[in-house]
């Protein structure tokens, strides 16, 4: 093993080299200027191996100044597969470009499928990382743990009393899309990834909606594999801080609330005191509310389930997003990912009763009233965290004010505001049914394992439907999508399901997730995501010559309705000042008009079933 004093050494050589190459750059090239580096010599640095070992990691051989490509690393992980039989290698499908998605299976005891690691009696963590494939901290972190764990044996006892199922890219095709340039505020490695997927997707805002090959094959094997702990590995945008590994989770607000309070009173002081004794700094992910910190900063953000931390907490399965600080040195992030993940094995194998008590409560729970959306309760509290000085000043190139982070540690008390009230709830039906014509709706349903009851043949039933108004489309797509959003009134209705349409009970563990899904007024609901836009579409209209005698007739024998129709020409200008509009006027008062126009094609049924 490399002695701590010849790695930091080494390190060092490699940030000078690099401020060097950063400070020449090529003539008329921009450079990005980021805040003074914090120095650090950490414990962990002591788990990287010396470059000439057999088993040296790619990023542990440049002195973490480079991560691998996908073929490099690829080749490593079949490499040590091939060399510990307590690995495989499995391919959870293929991305837009035909790249396989692979995951490794770490099991003592062999067992490589999803009912041979249940058959273990233990837990089971599954970790991601890549899935924006700029941050690869937690690439490099695995490929050490899964070396330690098996080829080294220093880990070992890992496998002893828990499984560990690893993604080490999961969007596969922005990791080649390699570059210097991929992350301006990013302290290393030299290149790496880019943001978005070969469809321009950001993977993490489709657990929801499912667009993407590689969420759809995640979101699959979470089904399948059923581990008790998810751990979604990134990097950190925002602030300046002291913090080098930080987290988030929906807390006890939300939809999970027993797994919630087990995060927060047990895997948090945990992974923090390991993560302290090996020389990192943990904490809670912040991001600020204005440019100047001293204004309050927002921690506690619930996450709608377009994000992995949002989805697990609405499927009941333990979720933590894990962000280390962009901020910090390569080498500092890569080893607090790896003591992270090594002390959330640890945990889980040896808490796992715990954990899966809380998830049994939270999966048994059926709340009548379920939070859609969520806010800021305008009752901030007060944080004390380890932060760095900074400076505020008017900015001549902005108009604004800049801050200047000053690379000082400080001690900093500011307003700490939460996503925790709510924004947008509904009554929780006993089913909702969705029609055959929504087939990629159900489609997707299926993926995300939601349980559904088919229909074989046409059915008739009493439903609550909503009819739209205040339709309002964005101006611009947001993940490949046109987003929607409409006031929604419900109706009373006798509707008939065609064969192929499927209820979808919301008894069930799922049941709160199909909610958020269904829901027209959840943000990530299948409507807003622009699942629907055919029903908020016109497709019939009527001639002139055809409206003008009609809507004489109507005036003539309905008083009721000229009343109306002459209230209408002194409230809307629009109305009056168009003959378009006053004939289409009168044709929405025919039975001629589409009757299902703008009405949401999903029913509730809102009372038992006989």
């Amino acid at each position: 093993m490399i002695a701590t004093k010849q790695l930091s050494a080494r390190l060092a050589r490699v940030s000078a080299l690099l401020l060097f190459v950063s400070a020449r750059g090529a003539i008329g090239e921009v450079q990005a200027v980021l805040p003074p580096e914090i120095p650090w010599n950490g414990k962990s640095l002591s788990l990287a191996l010396a470059p000439a070992d057999r088993w040296v990691t790619p990023a542990e051989q440049a002195g973490f100044n480079r991560t691998p490509r996908y073929d490099e690393t690829i080749a490593y992980l079949k490499r040590l597969v091939a060399a510990a039989p307590e690995l495989r290698l499995v391919s959870l499908g293929k991305s837009p470009d035909g790249r396989e998605v692979w995951m490794v299976i770490a099991s003592k005891e062999r067992a490589f499928t999803p009912e041979g690691l249940r058959a273990t009696g233990k837990p089971t963590l599954f970790a991601q990382a890549g899935i924006h494939a700029g941050e690869m901290d937690g690439k490099d972190a695995g490929l050490m743990l899964l070396r330690d764990m098996t080829v080294r044996g220093t880990k070992r006892a890992l496998l002893d009393r828990a499984n560990f199922l690893f993604v080490p890219i999961l969007s596969v095709d922005g990791h080649e899309r390699f570059s210097r340039y991929s992350r301006i505020n990013q302290r290393g490695p030299v290149e790496s990834g880019w943001r978005t997927n070969a469809q321009n997707l950001n993977l993490n805002r489709d657990y929801g909606k499912l667009d993407a090959p590689e969420t759809r094959a995640v979101v699959a094997a979470l089904g399948r594999w059923k581990p008790d702990l998810y751990l979604d590995l990134h990097v950190s945008d925002g602030l300046d801080h002291q913090y080098d590994v930080t987290h988030i989770f929906n807390g006890p607000h939300a939809w999970s609330p027993a797994v919630a309070r087990w995060l927060e009173q047990r895997w948090v002081p945990r992974t923090s005191r390991d993560l302290e004794a090996m020389g990192h700094i943990p904490g809670p992910y912040l991001e600020l509310m204005e440019t100047d910190p001293s204004k309050g900063v927002l921690g506690g953000l619930t996450a709608p389930i377009r994000f992995s931390q949002g989805y697990g907490n609405a499927r009941h399965l333990p979720t933590v997003i894990v962000e280390t600080h962009s901020l910090k040195p390569y080498a500092q992030r890569v080893l607090g990912t790896y003591v992270l993940l090594e002390s959330t094995l640890a945990l889980v194998g040896g808490e796992w009763k715990t954990l899966r008590q809380a998830v049994r409560e939270d999966e048994a729970g059926r709340p009548t009233e379920v939070t859609l959306d969520w806010k800021d309760s305008g009752k901030p509290g007060t944080i004390t965290f380890k932060g760095i000085e900074f400076r505020v000043s008017d900015s001549p190139i902005s108009g604004g004010q800049r801050v200047e982070w000053t690379g000082k540690p400080a001690e900093i008390s500011v307003p700490l505001h939460r996503l925790d009230a709510a924004k947008a709830t509904a009554r929780r039906p006993a089913a909702y049914w969705v029609p055959a014509a929504a087939a990629d709706v159900i489609e997707r349903l299926a993926i995300h394992g939601i349980r559904m009851e088919p229909l074989a043949t046409a059915r008739e039933v009493d439903v609550e439907m909503d009819r739209f108004s205040d339709v309002t489309f964005e101006s611009e797509p947001f993940e490949g999508r046109i987003r929607v959003t409409a006031k929604a009134t419900p109706e009373k209705r006798l509707e008939r399901f065609a064969p192929g349409s499927v209820r979808v009970p919301t008894d069930q563990p799922l049941g709160t997730l199909a909610m958020l899904l269904l829901e027209p007024a959840s943000p990530d609901s299948f409507f807003q995501t622009g699942f629907f836009h055919w029903a908020l579409q016109r497709a019939e209209y009527a001639e002139g010559y055809v409206m003008e005698p009609t809507a004489e007739r109507m005036l003539a024998e309905d008083p009721a309705l000229r009343a109306e129709f002459e209230r209408a020409l002194r409230d809307d200008p629009k109305l009056a000042a168009s003959r378009g509009e006053r004939l289409d006027w009168f044709y929405r008062r025919t039975p001629f008009f589409d009757e299902r126009w703008r009405l949401y094609p999903v029913g509730r049924e809102v009372f038992a079933p006989d």
